[in-house]
């Protein structure tokens, strides 16, 4: 019987693990520069993972699927094959972002082709190396294993009709994780148009974090997830933000603090504000 373990792991918890076990380290950084920040310095051992080619598959059209649509399952299993990742595997996964960036994301995606032992470094890069982690210059490159066996995302996604359906249910909760300035339309730096699904609650994914960029205890934020939901069920709510990124942020949260894991709508924002449907502001919300 395996025992779940948590999906955090604290910077002096992977110093000891670095040093007793077998385990898969990677850099999930993304944005301008990740990669070539990656090759100038990372956790020791540590390989590199890259949002769009990785894990995603960008399209020319984001009305399809949004800015970051999931891979086929062929293409995320040929990149775990080529991260040495097996299903006993243990990984660690970090970022430069508390998880925010993309290891939340990789996190999810682990998790939802059955993959157990996976985890973020509680803290990123930055809380690691301050604890005293080797880092390194050297590119790291895994031995290939046989390709991950994925038959399905295991994990629940809603797709933008379920959206347009759950944001009229009064039995349903839709969670926007972007920062209020965001949602209320007041700015948008990504996509075409400000604003957010009507119906939807924001809930920043920032929140997640304490003033040091740790997340908050399980405690913490069982109690604030359990007063958001209300009297929706964790199968009742959907999760999003612009591309389905930081969405993960906080359904890594909602795991940590024992909330079963709600629903991912992968397209979010990015999708639904360019298909014509209803959308709103802080004035018209």
């Amino acid at each position: 019987m395996s025992t779940k373990i948590s999906p955090l792991i604290n910077p002096n918890e992977l110093l000891e693990l670095h040093a007793s076990q077998k385990i898969i380290l990677i850099d999930a950084r993304a944005g301008i520069g990740a990669e070539e920040n990656y090759k100038k310095e990372h956790l020791k051992g540590a390989g590199y993972v890259d949002l769009n080619h990785d894990l995603a598959t960008i399209t020319t059209e984001p009305a399809n699927g949004g800015r970051h649509p999931l891979p086929s399952f062929e293409k995320f299993s040929k990149t775990l094959s080529n991260l040495g990742i097996q299903p006993s595997s243990h990984v660690v996964i970090y970022d430069d972002k508390n998880g925010s960036n993309a290891a939340a994301r990789f996190w999810w995606m682990l998790r939802a082709v059955g993959h157990e032992k996976v985890q973020v470094l509680n803290g990123g890069l930055q809380a690691s190396i301050k604890s005293g982690f080797p880092i390194s210059s050297e590119i790291e490159h895994f031995d290939t294993v046989e390709n991950y066996p994925i038959k399905e995302w295991q994990l629940g996604l809603a797709d933008i009709n379920q959206v347009e359906t759950a944001r009229n249910n009064d039995e349903f909760i839709v969670i926007d994780v972007r920062d209020k300035n965001r949602f209320d339309g007041l700015t948008e730096p990504l996509d075409l148009i400000a604003g957010h699904i009507p119906g939807a609650t924001n809930v920043p994914f920032s929140e997640n974090l304490d003033e040091n960029g740790f997340y908050h205890a399980a405690e913490i934020l069982a109690k604030k997830y359990t007063e958001v939901l209300g009297p929706a069920k964790p199968e009742n709510t959907i999760v999003h933000c612009g591309s389905g990124v930081t969405a993960c942020h906080t359904l890594l949260a909602m795991d940590y603090a024992g909330i079963p894991i709600p629903k991912l709508y992968v397209g979010s924002w990015s999708e639904w504000s360019r298909n014509d449907r209803p959308m709103a502001t802080k004035e018209n919300n």
